[in-house]
């Protein structure tokens, strides 16, 4: 079966661009992806695989993979990392051609848990980029990097 990626152009089932690795995902996220995927034309899922602590799908097209990276941590916070390496490059034209890889971590608390971090406990208000919340003891805000953060 043939495809045409997001150029117009045929390409082959197994053809992708970019990966997105979700770690630790939820149900929800997973169904999130799909329903995307699903509903944009000319983008599709060449391979999934899963992994220790989730999966890697190979998508069709880098714009919408980097799109998604965002939408995923809009919508469930998490931390997004966006790496990109040359693949190849196009012979007619000598343009560089990348391959995109977008890590969507899923953290392990929630909005309304009480974690630690630095060896303060704060409670979680709201998460995005960082974690945002309120210390415990003496109730200022704080925004920290997830990696500071141990449950």
């Amino acid at each position: 079966m043939e495809y045409m990626n997001d150029k117009g152009e045929k390409v082959a089932d197994n053809y992708f661009e970019g990966t997105l690795q979700l770690r630790n995902p939820t149900k929800e996220v997973k169904k999130f992806v799909r329903k995307l995927v699903e509903k944009t034309p000319r983008v599709f899922v060449a391979k999934e695989e899963k992994v220790v602590n989730g999966f890697d799908i190979y998508l069709s097209s880098n714009k919408f993979l980097v799109n998604l990276g965002k939408k995923l941590q809009n919508k469930f916070g998490g931390e997004v990392k966006v790496s990109r390496k040359l693949h190849t490059r196009k012979r007619l034209t000598s343009k560089e051609v990348y391959r995109v890889t977008v890590l969507f971590r899923m953290p392990k608390f929630k909005v309304g848990d009480v974690v630690k971090t630095r060896g303060k406990l704060i409670e979680v208000k709201r998460m995005e980029k960082k974690v945002f919340g309120v210390d415990v003891d003496t109730g200022k805000k704080i925004s920290v990097d997830y990696r500071y953060i141990s449950e």
